[in-house]
């Protein structure tokens, strides 16, 4: 039987069996055809290290992973493993996660008719997207880093601020590169009209990294980006979350939210060749 939503988990931390035997073979159908899609888009787009993570974990067209396979991979190399869940975890259960090293992914598949769009994430998303990069030592410990930023936020009541961070990194993220600019966000290599809109368009605004602008930043899910963030590289984003970030919630308490796509006098914009 096709694995489907579900809404709840009866476990804690609402971690699942993945229940790959469970997969059809239109499930896997789908999953060739979106991997085959956009293995094709992706070479001169994506950045080199989610390519070698994507090739250092054998994840290939031949049909949805086992979770089990990657997460052993994973754990030899940054110390990760995946966890299925059933589908959007409480804040709480996925802040514990990240912090632990564990990646909560979900375990089902979208059906052909939603190819290219989906309102919450699939295994395609948070496998191809997300697992890649946590091959990469660095990348990996931002997100355990921002797994512990994550719990403290929400003690401080501060996740709608915290939250814009994982957006225009882990989701939407560009780096600069000595080739130029590249992606690394999971939402743009997982998606055929954003990995080449996001580089390729002049519509959208492409600003240099700044930690309290991103927090101030609105973003939008129901259409591609109006603007991106561009990080120099993963060091520079894991260095942003080693400070405490309290005095930087007390700080944006003053501050007026930027809407998507805004331009700011201090902002560097960067330019697309």
């Amino acid at each position: 039987m096709s694995l489907t939503p579900q809404p709840d988990s009866g476990a804690d931390d609402y971690v699942i069996v993945q229940g790959w035997g469970n997969y059809t073979e239109q499930d896997h159908a789908v999953w060739r055809a979106l991997f085959e899609r956009q293995s094709a888009l992706l070479p001169g787009r994506a950045c080199q290290e989610y390519l070698d993570g994507l090739a250092g974990l054998g994840v290939a067209a031949d049909g949805i992973p086992d979770f089990e396979r990657l997460s052993d991979i994973l754990e030899r190399t940054t110390g990760w493993r995946i966890v299925a869940v059933p589908g959007l975890v409480p804040d709480d259960i996925f802040f514990g996660h990240l912090a632990a090293r564990r990646f909560p992914a979900t375990n089902w598949i979208r059906q052909p008719a939603q190819m290219d769009y989906l309102q919450e994430p699939d295994v395609f998303h948070d496998v191809f997207g997300h697992v890649p990069l946590l091959m990469n030592p660095v990348f990996a410990d931002y997100m355990a880093a921002y797994g512990r930023g994550g719990l403290k936020a929400l003690r401080l009541g501060a996740l709608p601020k915290l939250a814009r961070l994982y957006w225009y990194t882990v989701e939407f993220g560009l780096i600069r590169t000595g080739a130029g600019l590249r992606i690394y966000g999971s939402g743009i290599v997982s998606s055929r009209t954003e990995s080449a809109y996001c580089l390729e368009s002049p519509k959208p605004k492409r600003i240099a990294f700044d930690l309290l602008r991103i927090m101030r930043t609105e973003y939008r899910i129901d259409d591609l980006q109006d603007g991106y963030f561009v990080i120099d590289s993963f060091d520079q984003l894991f260095a942003a979350t080693g400070p405490d970030f309290t005095p930087y919630y007390e700080t944006l308490k003053g501050l007026s939210d930027v809407p998507p796509g805004a331009v700011l006098p201090e902002d560097e914009l960067i330019e697309i060749a």
